[in-house]
């Protein structure tokens, strides 16, 4: 087949596509705010999560949030946050560390428990357009919070334009269900594995 025959063929596909895909989109006009959850055991939850605020900040959309368990660790996108949006980006820390270093079960309960208070003020804020809760799927799969009324709170008091983004690993099925879009990130190589520390501005 010659190129000018491929390059004809080509654009009939194409038209074809779009024809499809205007016809598609003529459908979907709703507006809603969202219900988001990152999980899975591959990198990339809260990673993914901090691109969607650079984009409601591109959008002059007002973000807030509220990190669980990790929230001690010093981090490249709470600094630049902090640093150069902190009008844009309510930024707060709810943890002290990752549960094997803290080792006090009740500690990290209160702070999970302090974090969610906070998080609900936040929610219910309708100046805050987007609330990113990070890690909050390990405080729950914990039971340092109870499932049942993180998911209660998100499906009868959220305001109905306000996006709500949930990461961590082993999300549970009660917020998978109510959630809106879920993502599971999958492993399938990681340089921690073959004895490689976590690394600036890759990892934190």
């Amino acid at each position: 087949m010659s190129e000018t025959d491929q390059n004809t063929r080509h654009t009939e596909k194409m038209k074809k596509i779009k024809a499809a895909r205007d016809r598609m989109m003529a459908g979907k006009t709703d507006q809603k705010g969202l219900i988001i959850v990152h999980t899975g055991p591959g990198k990339g939850k809260s990673s993914s999560g901090f691109g969607m605020i650079m984009r409601c900040i591109a959008h002059d959309m007002p973000v807030a949030v509220v990190q669980f368990i990790k929230g001690a660790m010093a981090t490249g996108e709470r600094a630049f946050l902090e640093t150069h949006f902190p009008e844009e980006v309510k930024f707060h820390v709810s943890g002290e560390g990752f549960t094997w270093e803290t080792q006090d079960r009740e500690r990290d309960i209160a702070k999970a428990e302090a974090g969610w208070e906070l998080a609900k003020d936040l929610i219910r804020d309708p100046a805050n357009q987007f609330v990113m809760l990070d890690e909050i799927n390990i405080a729950l799969r914990n039971d340092y919070l109870n499932i049942d009324d993180v998911v209660d709170f998100l499906l009868t008091e959220k305001p109905d334009m306000t996006h709500v983004l949930l990461t961590g690993r082993n999300a549970k099925p009660e917020l998978i269900e109510a959630a809106d879009l879920v993502t599971e990130m999958t492993l399938l190589k990681h340089p921690f594995r073959d004895g490689i520390k976590a690394q600036k501005g890759v990892e934190f």
